[in-house]
C-alpha cells in the first residue's frame, strides 16, 4: 500500500491480496508517505497586475509558413492590414497599432529613445566589476530552483544567489510537469540533469503574488476552445490546485482565488516531482529535499516549507 499526502490530500492505491483456498495471508509492505510540513495561509489582499491576462483574442489569424520571417515594420504594416481588413474594428484597429508602436518605442526619463543595447552593455559592465572580477563564485552547487519566468521573481535577486550556487529553472507560473519522456522534456531533462549530474541537494519551487500564468490558469474555460498556441496546455499542469481551490474557496473574488492557487500550485508540482524515479530515489537516499516558497512581492514578503518524505517498516502477518 502506498500513500502520498499534499496538503492534506491523501491519495492511497492498495495491491489485490492473494489467497488460496486453505490459507489468507495478510502482508503490509513498506508504504511511502509525503507530506508537507505546514500549510501556508495567504494574504487577504492582494493587488491584482499579471504579468498577461487571458482575453479572448480580437481576431484569429490565420497561420502562414512565412509568418516568423517579418521584420518589424513588416509585422507593423501586416498587422494594420489583417486588422483594417474588419471594417468594424478600424477605430480598434489604429489605436490599438498606435498602443504597440508606442510601447515598442518607450522613452527613457530624460526623454531619449530607450538604447537596448547600451543597457545590456552596461548590465555586463556592472556584472564583470561586481561580480566576475570579484570572484564571487560559489564551489558548492546546493540547489535546483524552479520560479517563474515574471520579470519582477527573479531568483538571484529576490534571494541574493550567487554565481554557482544555484541550478534554475524558470517558466510560466513555474510549472513542473508530472514525468513523461514524450512530452515536457525541457523540463524533465533539467530535472534528471539537476539531480543525477549535478547532484543537487535541495529542488525549491517558488511561486509568488500576482501571477499572470495562474491567473490564466483560474480564467481560462478549458471547454474545447482556446485562445492560445500554448500558455493554456502548459498552465492546465495546475488544474488539480484550480479544482480544489474552486472547491474549498468558491465564491470569492478571483484575486483571492488566485492566491490561494499560486500556493497550491507549489504543491501540485512538489506531488509531480514524487513522480520522476531519480527524485524518489533521492529522498529514500536522503541525498535530496524538497522544498516550497511563496513570494509576495506586494506586501515583500518569503514563506517556505518542506515536503516531507519517508518509507514505513515493513509489517508481513
Amino acid at each position: 500500500m502506498s500513500t502520498a499526502s499534499i496538503n492534506g490530500c491523501y491519495l492511497t492505491s492498495i495491491s489485490p491480496s492473494t489467497q488460496s483456498s486453505s490459507i489468507r495471508r495478510l502482508t503490509l509492505r513498506p508504504s511511502i508517505v509525503a507530506g508537507l510540513n505546514s500549510s501556508p495561509s495567504p494574504p487577504s489582499l492582494i493587488r491584482n497586475r499579471p504579468v498577461f491576462a487571458a482575453p479572448t483574442p480580437l481576431l484569429t489569424p490565420n497561420w502562414r509558413e512565412d509568418m516568423g520571417n517579418k521584420s518589424y515594420e513588416e509585422a507593423i504594416e501586416a498587422l494594420k492590414k489583417l486588422l483594417n481588413e474588419k471594417g468594424e474594428l478600424k477605430a480598434t484597429a489604429a489605436a490599438k497599432v498606435d498602443q504597440i508602436t508606442a510601447e515598442l518605442k518607450t522613452a527613457s526619463s530624460d526623454g531619449k529613445p530607450f538604447d537596448s543595447v547600451g543597457r545590456l552593455k552596461e548590465g555586463f559592465i556592472h556584472f564583470k566589476k561586481e561580480k566576475y572580477d570579484t570572484k564571487c563564485w560559489h564551489n558548492l552547487l546546493q540547489y535546483m530552483i524552479v520560479a517563474c519566468s515574471d520579470s519582477r521573481v527573479c531568483p538571484s535577486h529576490v534571494l541574493d544567489i550567487q554565481p554557482g550556487e544555484a541550478f534554475v529553472v524558470r517558466n510560466v507560473a513555474n510549472m513542473v510537469p508530472p514525468h513523461d519522456q514524450t512530452k515536457y522534456s525541457g523540463t524533465g531533462s533539467a530535472i534528471e540533469y539537476a539531480v543525477l549530474h549535478l547532484k543537487v541537494q535541495e529542488i525549491v519551487v517558488i511561486g509568488h503574488s500576482a501571477c499572470g500564468g495562474i491567473k490564466g490558469l483560474m480564467s481560462f474555460p478549458y471547454d474545447g476552445s482556446t485562445s492560445t498556441d500554448f500558455i493554456e496546455d502548459w498552465v492546465k499542469i495546475g488544474m488539480p490546485a484550480r479544482t480544489k481551490v474552486q472547491g474549498e474557496h468558491g465564491g470569492q473574488p478571483l484575486g483571492v482565488l488566485c492566491t490561494h492557487c499560486e500556493k497550491e500550485a507549489v504543491n501540485v508540482s512538489l506531488g509531480n516531482l514524487l513522480s520522476y524515479p531519480f527524485v524518489r530515489n533521492g529522498l529514500v537516499n536522503k541525498t535530496l529535499a524538497l522544498k516550497g516558497g511563496y513570494y509576495d512581492f506586494v506586501n515583500g514578503s518569503f514563506e517556505l516549507w518542506s515536503l516531507q518524505y519517508g518509507l514505513s517498516s515493513s509489517l508481513s502477518v
